[in-house]
C-alpha cells in the first residue's frame, strides 16, 4: 500500500461514527515531524505527550506513533518537489488523527501551501484555535486572562480555494471583458461599476454547506462548554459583501433556529422575549420600537415589517424559550469582523466561540494569539467529518532549527487538543496544568523569558518539555 513507509506492526485504526472520532486504547498516530524548528520541538512534545497518557493510564492506554513525512523532509526522502507524498495522504486517511510541526511553504512545483492542500484533500472544514491565557505569559495586553475564546474558521472555501487569475493573462482579461460588458451591466444593483482593464482576480466563493456545517459544529461545541461559555458569534463582513458574508451570517442563524432551535436562541430574539418578561402588557409595536433602532423613523414597510419579526418570535418560541428560558440556551449572535478585532481587546470576556470564514478566522485566529502570549502558544485544529489533523500554527523559524531554543508550546497544545478530541481528558489536563505551572515558575524558553519582569533565564526546547513533565 505505501511506498517509502511502513506502518506500525503494532496499534489500531481509529474510526469515525456520524463524524466523531471512535478511539481505541492503542490507537496509531501518523505525525509529521515539521521543517525548521520541527527537528527540536516534535521531539520535545513527544516525550510530553507520552509522559502525559503513561501518567493519566498506567499503561493501560498508548499512542502508536507513525512517522510519515511532508515538506522538506519529504522532497529528501521521496525526491524533489515531492512536499506532500501520497503514502503521507493515504496515512492520515486510513488513521484518521494527525498531528504536525510547521511546514515551509514551497518554492516551485504546485503546491502554494501544504497546510491549505492537506486541510482541501481531506476536507478538514473546520479549523479550530482556541486562545487562552496561561499566568505568568508575557503579554503585551493588560489583562489577557480575560480572553478565552476558540475560533472555528471555515477552512475550505473563501479566497483560499486558490481560484484566480493573473493581470494580463488570456483567461483572466476575458473573465474582465464579460463581467464589464455582459454580466456586471446585466445586474442592475452594480450600476455601472467596471474592473479594471488591469486588474488581477480572484473568486470568493461561500456555500450554503460549507457555512452551514461550519456554524454546525461551532454549536456542537459550545453544548459542551460551560453555561456561562455557551455562546456562538458569527463573524462576517456582510455589511459590504452581502451575498457572500452576509450569506454566511443568514445561514448560520437559519441552522441555529432549525436544527438547534431547541438549545439556541438569537440575540434579537433575546430582546423580544426579554422585553415581553419585563413587561408583559407590551405591545407588538413598542417591543419592535425596542429592539429596532430609530423604529419611529421608519418608512411603514420596515415597521410592519419589525412588528411581524416580534410576533413571529412570540408565536414560535414564547412557550419555549420565554419566561427567562432562553437564559439557559445557547445565545447565537454575530458581529462585523472589523469591530470583533476591537472588541476581542475591549470586552474580551463577552466572548466565547467565534465562527467565521477562512480569510477573517486566519486574522482573527492570529490576533488573539498575540493578547494570550503570542503564535509560540497558540494550538491548532483542522477536522472533518473522518478526519483531523491538528498543527503548530506557527512557522518554520529555519534559523532556529537545531538549537534546541524554540519554544515547543504551540505543538504541545495542539497535541492537547488532539488527546481532548479523542476523549483522553485526563491526559490533556495533566499537560495543561504541567504547562501552566512551568510558565508561573519562570521555566520557559527563550522567546517567553526575555519578555518576563524581570526577565529569567531561559530553558532549552528540551528542558522546557521536562519542566512540564516535572510539573504535572
Amino acid at each position: 500500500m505505501y511506498e517509502k513507509i511502513t506502518p506500525p506492526a503494532q496499534g489500531s485504526r481509529i474510526t469515525f461514527k456520524d463524524g466523531e472520532p471512535v478511539v481505541p486504547n492503542d490507537p496509531i498516530v501518523p505525525f509529521i515531524r515539521g521543517d525548521g524548528t520541527g527537528v527540536d520541538i516534535w521531539p520535545a512534545a513527544q516525550l510530553v505527550f507520552d509522559a502525559a497518557v503513561e501518567k493519566a493510564y498506567g499503561g493501560t492506554r498508548k499512542i502508536v506513533w507513525f512517522k510519515v513525512y511532508a515538506g522538506d523532509e519529504a522532497c529528501d526522502l521521496y525526491g524533489t518537489y515531492q512536499y506532500l507524498p501520497e503514502d503521507t495522504l493515504a496515512a492520515i486517511q486510513e488513521y484518521g488523527v494527525a498531528i504536525k510541526g510547521p511546514l515551509t511553504t514551497p518554492i516551485g512545483g504546485g503546491i502554494r501551501s501544504l497546510n491549505v492542500a492537506l486541510r482541501q484533500i481531506h476536507d478538514l472544514y473546520a479549523c479550530v484555535r482556541p486562545c487562552k491565557y496561561y499566568a505568568g505569559t508575557p503579554s503585551p495586553h493588560k489583562s489577557p486572562e480575560k480572553l478565552d475564546v476558540i475560533i472555528y474558521r471555515e477552512n475550505t472555501e473563501d479566497i483560499y480555494l486558490g481560484i484566480e487569475w493573473k493581470q494580463g493573462s488570456e483567461i483572466g482579461s476575458k473573465l474582465i471583458q464579460i463581467l464589464n460588458n455582459d454580466l456586471i451591466p446585466a445586474t442592475p444593483e452594480h450600476g455601472k461599476k467596471q474592473i479594471p482593464l488591469d486588474a488581477g482576480i480572484g473568486i470568493k466563493p461561500i456555500s450554503k454547506t460549507g457555512s452551514q456545517r461550519l456554524v454546525r459544529r461551532a454549536i456542537r461545541h459550545a453544548l459542551r462548554l460551560p453555561k456561562a461559555k455557551q455562546m456562538v458569534t458569527l463573524v462576517h463582513k456582510g455589511n459590504i459583501m452581502k451575498y457572500t458574508e452576509g450569506a454566511f451570517r443568514d445561514w448560520g442563524y437559519e441552522l441555529a433556529t432549525t436544527e438547534f432551535r431547541q438549545e439556541c436562541v438569537t440575540e434579537r430574539e433575546s430582546w423580544i422575549l426579554g422585553n415581553k418578561e419585563s413587561n408583559p402588557d407590551l405591545s407588538v409595536e413598542d417591543n419592535a420600537r425596542q429592539i429596532e433602532p430609530g423604529y419611529d423613523a421608519l418608512t411603514p414597510e420596515k415597521k410592519q415589517q419589525a412588528c411581524q419579526e416580534v410576533q413571529a418570535v412570540l408565536d414560535a418560541i414564547w412557550d419555549t424559550h420565554g419566561q427567562g428560558q432562553w437564559k439557559d440556551k445557547i445565545m447565537v449572535n454575530d458581529r462585523i469582523a472589523d469591530s470583533i478585532f476591537q472588541q476581542i481587546q475591549t470586552r474580551p470576556d463577552e466572548y466565547s466561540i467565534l465562527a467565521t470564514m477562512n480569510l477573517n478566522g486566519d486574522y482573527l485566529s492570529d490576533a488573539a494569539a498575540a493578547i494570550v502570549g503570542g503564535l509560540g502558544m497558540g494550538p491548532g485544529a483542522n477536522i472533518g467529518d473522518s478526519c483531523a489533523i491538528f498543527e503548530a500554527t506557527h512557522g518554520t523559524a529555519p534559523k532556529h532549527a537545531g538549537l534546541d531554543r524554540i519554544n515547543p508550546g504551540s505543538v504541545i497544545l495542539s497535541g492537547v487538543m488532539m488527546l481532548e478530541y479523542m476523549g483522553w481528558q485526563e491526559a490533556a489536563d495533566l499537560i495543561k496544568k504541567g504547562l501552566g505551572a512551568s510558565i508561573s515558575n519562570g521555566e520557559v524558553t527563550y522567546d517567553l523569558a526575555r519578555m518576563m519582569a524581570p526577565p529569567v533565564p531561559p530553558l532549552k526546547c528540551s528542558e522546557f518539555a521536562k519542566a512540564i513533565i516535572k510539573n504535572f
